[in-house]
């Protein structure tokens, strides 16, 4: 058995949007990395929490 297709809409509840955000931050940044190491491509990653917080990642120097 599959997963219930959800829809893609915005969190209204500001505690769960910070939450949310903050695990999917992570995967983000993940996934950006291998794509520059498997690809060897130069990757610039820059996102802004709810909160205004800025995070930035850029794939490894080679």
């Amino acid at each position: 058995m599959g997963r219930v297709k959800l829809a893609i809409k915005r969190i209204e509840n500001t505690t769960n949007r910070q939450v949310t955000f903050s695990k999917r931050r992570n995967g983000l940044i993940k996934k950006a990395y291998e794509l520059s190491v498997l690809c060897d491509v130069d990757v610039a990653l820059i996102l802004f929490s709810p909160s205004g917080r800025l995070t930035f990642f850029s794939g490894p120097n080679k």
